[in-house]
């Protein structure tokens, strides 16, 4: 009796484990395409601030192609390419600064085709709340400040923190991050100058899906 007893409730739990198993599997195929077009709406969100509409009129998202530059991170980089009217206008290209405080970040750097500064975007840290964190738009305007310069050269002694002789902000408490940005963009804007016409020749494969 008490053999039997355990066998109908292993199989009872066994029944239950797979209706939460199975469960799992259709929550995440129904969230998979909402989550994936709220990542889009976001991307396009952050591209059209650091590139406005009216500086080209290409499909930006389309216009993408995957790079391998190991200065901006281990895995391949996004790079979105802006164009008017033919002409190659801008590139905002994602980034990894790995040396951050609290671990990698995640960065978005646009730059203009004469090889400045369009913009800069944090995509994702751990950074420090109420330190580190002010790399983050809503929370200071210190990513900003990179906007209009460009690098003259990989010994350009502007790009670092005021503390190491630079011309950039460190904040109050926190020199890791901000020092951990300053060199991620200044890398992007190097190799960007470097490799300019290769990166707008190259073909759209961001999306291409295999059968």
């Amino acid at each position: 009796m008490i053999a039997r007893s355990m066998q109908r409730n292993g199989v009872i739990l066994a029944v239950f484990a797979m209706l939460a198993t199975l469960l799992i599997v259709v929550i995440a195929k129904l969230t998979e395409v909402p989550i994936q077009r709220q990542q889009e709406a976001e991307l396009l969100r952050v591209l059209n601030e650091i590139i406005p509409p009216r500086a080209h009129n290409n499909d930006l998202y389309a216009s993408c192609t995957q790079l391998n530059v190991p200065a901006l991170g281990s895995k391949p980089q996004r790079a979105y390419r802006a164009w008017l009217n033919g002409e190659p206008q801008a590139l905002a290209i994602t980034v990894t600064a790995p040396d951050g405080y609290s671990g990698a970040i995640q960065l978005m750097v646009a730059i203009q085709h004469d090889g400045s500064v369009a913009g800069v975007r944090t995509l994702a840290h751990a950074e420090t709340p109420g330190l580190g964190d002010k790399i983050e738009r809503r929370k200071s305007d210190w990513i900003e400040s990179f906007q209009g310069l460009t690098v003259n050269g990989s010994d350009d002694p502007r790009w670092a923190v005021k503390r190491d002789g630079g011309i950039f902000d460190q904040f109050t408490g926190a020199t890791i991050t901000p020092r951990a940005v300053v060199s991620a963009v200044e890398a992007a804007v190097l190799s960007f100058q470097a490799n300019r016409d290769s990166w707008f020749a190259a073909p759209n494969n961001c999306w291409e899906t295999t059968s």
